[in-house]
């Protein structure tokens, strides 16, 4: 009878992707990171590496200028992340750009053009079922 573990490295993940996202939206001036939204964090067993997926609205340059502004504002938001948790060995914070939404959409569009195209090919023209509108008691 043994409960699902519930890792350490998942609880501090999911703090330090709380604190990521209030320090990127109230404390970084830089004009470069904006529209970021964080999705998730992974840490590594031992804590001492947090990647931090964040998505962006933006696309192209732009898009590239948001991470190297993210990849400069690492060592403040690892700075901030020291003041606001309480650990023995800081996270490496490392930004990487969360594509699982856009993976998603692509499988849904995927599944939408399967399923028409399996209702075009097999809708009957005649109805396989017997005929239950009359009732015998």
């Amino acid at each position: 009878m043994s409960k699902t573990a519930y890792k350490r490295a998942e609880r501090v993940a999911d703090q330090i992707r709380i604190e990521v996202a209030d320090i990127l939206m109230r404390k970084i001036k830089d004009p470069r990171v904006r529209f970021v939204t964080v999705t998730g964090v992974e840490m590594t067993a031992d804590l001492r590496i947090a990647r931090v997926f964040v998505t962006t609205m933006e696309t192209g340059e732009a898009e590239e200028k948001i991470f190297a502004g993210l990849s400069n504002a690492s060592g403040f938001v690892r700075s901030e992340l020291g003041r606001r948790l309480t650990l023995r060995y800081l996270p490496e914070v490392i930004f990487r750009k969360d594509i699982s939404g856009k993976r998603g959409d692509r499988i849904l569009q995927l599944l939408d053009t399967l399923q028409e195209g399996q209702t075009s090919d097999t809708v009957p023209t005649s109805s396989p079922l017997p005929d239950v509108t009359t009732s015998e008691s």
